[in-house]
């Protein structure tokens, strides 16, 4: 499988001196730079985006019971929810929302201890998410928005009533539904204050959280890069890979 995987779109790099290379190397390290510098400006206008208060009443089910918004917060001043693609009729989760969630309990000391609550929402009923957290085998909280307007407020859900118009509203624009689905990704942030208060701060969508995915991050410095198809096509849920043939070499750490 993996020879396969390779040999879908085969180098045609050209090959030069180690001299030549550095100077090529050089010019992308500049490319490389300005996307740094481009990447700390978005961050910065990010952290200065206007604020909008949470007046509605959210409600989740989880597996220490029913919790508002401001609960889910954890005793944190800042929440950040993955939109996970799960819904109450799917029979597993989305594909490319399950690698993005293979890279997030590593994270959670860290965020905790800065301050920030990580949490994923579904729309899917609580003993579905929990069975497929056991099958995938994660640690992060995952809730329940089922009876709840969360997910559709949020615009990461739609019904079939909103597939069945000529436009629905995803990713900050009305696209056609035919370029939607019933459940969508997306990347939610709150603050609450010392009063209690929750606001939304920010919200992105599509591939818009995409660096979150430490996999493809790696990928796209491996010779060959991503050497997908269409966007994540070669990706799968991580236990349906198919074992190596006998006798394929090991990593040294297995």
């Amino acid at each position: 499988m993996d020879a396969t995987v390779s040999s879908k779109n085969p180098p045609e790099n050209q090959v030069v001196s180690r001299e030549e290379w550095l100077e090529a190397r050089r010019k992308l390290l500049a490319l490389e730079k300005e996307e740094t510098h481009l990447r700390d400006k978005v961050r910065a206008e990010r952290q200065a985006l206007p604020w909008v208060k949470v007046d509605k009443d959210y409600v989740f089910d989880t597996p220490a019971g029913k919790k508002t918004l401001a609960d889910l917060f954890d005793g944190r001043s800042q929440l950040v929810v993955y939109h996970f693609m799960l819904g109450p009729e799917w029979e597993a989760g989305c594909t490319g929302c399950s690698l993005l969630s293979d890279h997030l309990d590593g994270t959670l000391p860290h965020l905790n201890h800065h301050d920030v609550t990580l949490i994923a929402v579904s729309r899917a009923p609580l003993e579905k998410i929990e069975a497929y957290r056991r099958r995938m085998g994660w640690k992060f909280p995952w809730v329940s928005s089922y009876g709840s307007d969360f997910n559709f407020d949020y615009h990461v859900s739609f019904t079939k009533e909103d597939l069945a118009k000529d436009k629905v509203f995803y990713n900050f624009a009305a696209i056609p539904p035919e370029q939607a689905n019933d459940e969508l990704p997306g990347l939610s942030a709150f603050y609450r204050n010392g009063k209690g208060e929750v606001f939304h701060t920010y919200s992105s969508y599509a591939r818009g959280g995409e660096e979150l995915i430490g996999t493809l991050m790696i990928l796209d410095r491996a010779p060959l890069g991503r050497n997908e198809e269409s966007t994540m096509s070669f990706v799968k849920r991580h236990d349906e890979y198919e074992p190596k043939p006998e006798g394929t070499a090991s990593s040294c750490c297995h």
